[in-house]
């Protein structure tokens, strides 16, 4: 950070006199982990990236499709033509903005067995996801581990954010229960652009509150607004309760479940499943070639299949069911394609 090339990027942030030369030391020294690359998670890591934050870790379990381009602000339509992993994707766009910060693109799921590894060595955890399953597990396992997480969501001309820092503010499931959150997703009701980016700027700036240690500034609010309607609400968090399972008996109830061998992406047509510990991806297109419509790169594979689905087979062992929303008919065709 000291470097004259240095000095000159990160300028104007460093005359915000909040920032200054320390906190710009601070944030070159720091780390953050982004979950979801779609949305929220592309304006995030735009944010951290430009911000020169040290370390930007970020993970994401889909590839980029055309839907992705209107919202999702590091794909263009190469990486739609490639079926690019959006983490691989993401991470080829952001080495030409900053080549000094250090990235770490993860091609995976969020799983209980995975989630505390992931966040290792992490000061800040974004969300950039689009179900409560993932945003609950994320909640437990940052404050089992003391991990700041600032929640962000965005549906339709809707937005919200929040921040949750154990031992000082309560938690999400504090704030909201399993089952309350809205079933309402942007591939059911849409989504606008600009509410995406207000949103993950709302969260890009508490992170770096947090990251330069302005504790005395962090918002006490949950923030919520509509900017087709005009609206605009701040509910403050209050306390932990008690009684939480996660920040008051410390039960953490998502890091108790078990795996998830199948799950329907809502909204999406697509289950995914994962009862494989890995696949050979050269291997599966020769098996494959012979009955459906065989493409490939070093990230996925993609069949067509006759009767009209899709499956997308990437080497941790996860795969796609795409063109059906029932977690049944999913399995009938992975097993007869693939195997269980």
């Amino acid at each position: 950070m000291s470097s004259p090339q240095s000095h000159e990027r990160y300028s104007r942030q460093m005359l915000f006199a909040p920032v200054g030369a320390e906190g710009q030391r601070k944030l070159g020294a720091s780390s953050v982990l982004i979950v979801g690359m779609g949305a929220l998670g592309t304006v995030l890591a735009n944010h951290m990236v430009r911000a020169g934050v040290g370390l930007v870790r970020f993970v994401d379990r889909d590839y980029v499709e055309a839907s992705n381009l209107q919202r999702q602000m590091l794909y263009d339509e190469d990486d739609v033509r490639e079926s690019m992993p959006k983490a691989m994707a993401a991470e080829r766009k952001l080495k030409r903005i900053n080549s000094s910060v250090r990235l770490e693109p993860v091609v995976a799921d969020v799983t209980v067995e995975n989630v505390e590894r992931l966040l290792d060595g992490i000061e800040v955890v974004l969300d950039g996801t689009d179900n409560f399953q993932t945003r609950f597990l994320l909640n437990d396992a940052c404050f089992k581990l003391g991990i700041p997480f600032v929640y962000g969501g965005a549906v339709g001309s809707r937005g919200m954010s929040a921040v949750f820092v154990p031992g000082a503010t309560p938690c999400l499931r504090c704030l909201i229960q399993p089952g309350e959150g809205t079933a309402e997703t942007c591939d059911r009701i849409g989504v606008l652009s600009p509410v995406v980016d207000i949103s993950a700027s709302y969260q890009a700036v508490e992170a770096l509150k947090l990251l330069v240690g302005a504790v005395a500034v962090r918002r006490p609010t949950l923030i919520s607004f509509d900017v087709w309607n005009n609206h605009h609400f701040e509910m403050k968090t209050g306390e932990p309760k008690p009684d939480c399972p996660t920040c008051g008996t410390r039960e953490f109830p998502s890091l108790q479940q078990g795996a998830v061998d199948a799950a329907s992406l809502c909204g999406r047509e697509t289950v995914q499943l994962h009862v494989a510990s890995s696949f050979d991806l050269t291997a599966w297109e020769e098996r494959l070639s012979g009955l459906a419509r065989v493409e490939r790169n070093p990230f996925l594979l993609k069949a067509y299949l006759p009767e009209g689905e899709r499956i997308v087979m990437f080497p941790d062992g996860r795969a796609l069911v795409q063109g059906t929303e029932d977690p049944v008919r999913a399995k009938t065709l992975y097993a007869r394609y693939i195997g269980m």
